[in-house]
C-alpha cells in the first residue's frame, strides 16, 4: 500500500513539473524594448487614427524582430532622458531618427541608414528666405536635439547670437503650433520632420516652407549602449536583409523618406 502511494505522489509531482514547465517562456524568448520620442514623424509618433505607435523607425524595428521572432516593445520617452533609459536598462537601443554625428563615442552604433539635414521651417509669407533672415526673429528649437547641437557648433555661433531668442521645446509638436500661431518666426528641426509636417500642415490649408540655406548635415544610426556590439550585430544584420529584401525601400517610400535613405542605393 506504501508503495502503491510513493508511486502516485511521485506521478502527482512529475505532473506538476510537467506544468510549469509548460507555462514557462523559452530560454530563447528576446525581448528589444525600442526608446523612440513619440513626436517625431514620420520616424517614430502616435498615429490618432488607430491609437498605435508608428513611424519609419518603428516599422524597421518591427520588421527586424518578426524575423529574429523576438517581441518589440515600443517605450516612448522623453527625449531629454534618452541616455539614463539607455544606461539603466530600460531600453535596449534608441532607434527614432537619432543622429551620429558629435555622438560617436557615446554609444555603440549601427550602420548610418538615413542622411539627414537641419533645417528652418517658416510661414510661407514671412519674407524670411535665409539664414541672414533669422537676425532678430524668435526661433523654436527641440531640447537636446541635433538641431540645438548644431546651433551651439562654433562655426553657427554669429547665427546664434543673431537671434532675438532661441526657445526650447519638449517636442517639435508644440514648436510647429507656436509657429503657426505666430508666438515664433522660425522652427530649426530635421528635414525628415520637416516635410512631414509641412505636408500636414498643407492638407489643413496652411502653407509653410524650408529655408533655402541649411543648418548643418548629418546622418542617423541607430544607438546601443556602448559596449554592446552583440545586440548591434544581430539587430544590424536583420537591417541589411530588410535592404536586400526591399523592405526597407519600400518602408522608405511610405513615409517619404527615399531620398533621405542611403542603404540600398
Amino acid at each position: 500500500m506504501k508503495k502503491i502511494i510513493a508511486l502516485l505522489m511521485v506521478t502527482i509531482l512529475a505532473a506538476g513539473l510537467m506544468t510549469a514547465c509548460g507555462t514557462k517562456k523559452s530560454s530563447d524568448d528576446k525581448i528589444l524594448t525600442v526608446g523612440f520620442d513619440a513626436e517625431f514623424p514620420p520616424y517614430g509618433y502616435l498615429d490618432e487614427a488607430t491609437g498605435e505607435y508608428t513611424g519609419f523607425d518603428l516599422e524597421l524595428a518591427q520588421a527586424v524582430c518578426d524575423n529574429l521572432g523576438w517581441t518589440l516593445v515600443k517605450q516612448p520617452i522623453d527625449w531629454d532622458t534618452k541616455d539614463m533609459e539607455l544606461s539603466s536598462g530600460s531600453i535596449d537601443c534608441i532607434w527614432n531618427g537619432f543622429t551620429i554625428n558629435g555622438r560617436e563615442d557615446d554609444y555603440t552604433w549601427s550602420i548610418p541608414y538615413v542622411d539627414n539635414s537641419q533645417v528652418f521651417v517658416v510661414a510661407a509669407d514671412s519674407g524670411i528666405a535665409s539664414k541672414a533672415d533669422l537676425s532678430g526673429k524668435n526661433v523654436g528649437v527641440q531640447k537636446d536635439s541635433s538641431a540645438l547641437s548644431a546651433l551651439n557648433a562654433d562655426e553657427n555661433a554669429d547665427l546664434l547670437a543673431s537671434f532675438s531668442n532661441l526657445n526650447q521645446y519638449s517636442d517639435y509638436n508644440t514648436a510647429m503650433l507656436d509657429l503657426e500661431a505666430g508666438a515664433i518666426d522660425a522652427v530649426a528641426m530635421d528635414i525628415g520632420v520637416a516635410q512631414y509636417q509641412i505636408a500636414q500642415l498643407f492638407e489643413q490649408g496652411k502653407e509653410f516652407v524650408i529655408v533655402n540655406d541649411y543648418l548643418s548635415s548629418e546622418q542617423y544610426g541607430i544607438g546601443f549602449l556602448k559596449g554592446n556590439e552583440e545586440l548591434r550585430d544581430t539587430v544590424q544584420a536583420e537591417l541589411l536583409k530588410l535592404v536586400d529584401d526591399g523592405t526597407f525601400a519600400a518602408l522608405a517610400e511610405k513615409y517619404g523618406l527615399t531620398d533621405q535613405v542611403i542603404l540600398g542605393k
